[in-house]
């Protein structure tokens, strides 16, 4: 089997969507499947390219406004692949164009993964923008997709209430589950004293994280129960300085901490060196961040729109809600939690992360809804009709 998954972006510079697709690419690639990825070439391609060895990836050129992603090589290079299906990896820019034109030539089915966004709160960020690509190319290229990629129910809930009616498979996201080894020095051992205890955040410092309102909760008196809050993450479009005023503002320079942007060995020490994770997103499809810190076994604070209900389900997340004020109150319970008791939560992500969010399960479930897209028979357990 031929496959050819497409993205808006192969760099860090797209959030967890490339990180997802080379996880992917790497576990099809396991399975003996033929695999090729076709990706806009972004201001992060040349950084983040060794990320991509081993993966056959192929950059493409863009032209004009990056938020629009016109590459005229794509529709090209999609019918040289010579796939028997392709599967698009986010939406909104002209990757989505040139996949619905190359199903509509070929007569070969693909999928797409809208990675959250979909979700009612996505969609209103700029709205205007979505408006138009949605009348140019989008719904085209969505109605004629021959199956959904919901990341979760709820995922899977919001593509239904916008009327699509195309057939969806729920797959998580998955993670390569770390091997426990001794702790690595932290990357922000020379600013926390060493008996000190650091809630981490890592992702993108954009709106929708709502790291804001983190940062407006955050204990005036944290001194009192030794945390601190190590923020890592790339900025997007100059957000990290709006962050730096809030803190600043609040006169906890201290206590509040920006490493910049962590990848391979820095952020596998920040995870192995952090006592906790927190996601107070707005909006997520299925943050890998959050599976990344289980994996780690470390406890998480997320709020209900990070899509992971079996957190709290399996006891592996501490509830977060949205807004400062209950963010406060909620951040100063799970700091009053004895550490066995945070301890005990974290062992339960770990637990959680080893049953089911493996990338070669995911990768087995995916193959199974190409081949069936393909040869038809009965729908794998993972689709909703």
């Amino acid at each position: 089997m031929k496959v050819l998954l497409v993205t808006s972006s192969l760099s860090r510079s797209g959030g967890g969507v490339a990180t997802a697709v080379q996880a992917l690419s790497r576990s099809l690639l396991a399975t003996n499947a033929d695999v090729n990825v076709v990706g806009l070439r972004d201001s992060g391609w040349e950084r983040d390219t060794e990320e991509w060895q081993g993966i056959p990836a192929s950059p493409l050129r863009v032209l004009g406004p990056s938020a629009i992603g016109y590459a005229p090589e794509a529709r090209g290079c999609l019918e040289r692949s010579g796939a028997d299906i392709a599967h698009s990896h986010g939406i909104w820019k002209y990757p989505s164009r040139a996949v619905a034109k190359w199903g509509a030539s070929t007569g070969r089915p693909y999928v797409v993964s809208p990675h959250g966004m979909l979700d009612a709160w996505a969609l209103k960020h700029s709205a205007w923008k979505k408006k138009i690509a949605a009348r140019l190319y989008e719904n085209t290229h969505l109605r004629r997709a021959g199956c959904f990629h919901a990341l979760c129910e709820a995922e899977a809930q919001a593509i239904r209430e916008l009327g699509f009616r195309n057939p969806i498979c729920v797959i998580p996201n998955g993670i390569a589950l770390p091997s426990f080894e001794e702790r690595k020095p932290a990357p922000w051992r020379s600013i926390v004293p060493e008996d000190h205890r650091v809630m981490l955040f890592l992702g993108r410092l954009h709106p929708k994280k709502n790291i804001a309102a983190l940062i407006e909760a955050w204990p005036s008196d944290a001194a009192n129960t030794n945390w601190h809050l190590a923020i890592a993450g790339w900025d997007e479009g100059g957000y990290a300085e709006v962050l730096r005023k809030l803190v600043k503002a609040r006169h906890l320079e201290d206590r509040i901490h920006f490493l910049g942007p962590m990848f391979g060995s820095e952020k596998d020490a920040a995870f192995r060196s952090a006592d906790a994770f927190v996601l107070s997103s707005l909006s997520e499809g299925l943050p890998i961040a959050v599976l990344e810190a289980w994996s780690y076994g470390l406890p998480v604070l997320q709020t209900e729109a990070c899509n992971l209900p079996e957190g709290f389900r399996e006891k592996a997340a501490f509830r977060l809600s949205l807004e400062p004020d209950r963010i406060a109150r909620e951040i100063r319970v799970f700091m009053g939690m004895t550490p066995e008791a945070q301890q005990e939560m974290g062992r339960n992500g770990r637990r959680l992360a080893e049953r089911s969010f493996c990338w070669g399960s995911v990768a087995g479930q995916l193959l199974q809804v190409y081949a069936w897209l393909l040869d038809g028979g009965t729908p794998p357990a993972c689709v909703r009709i």
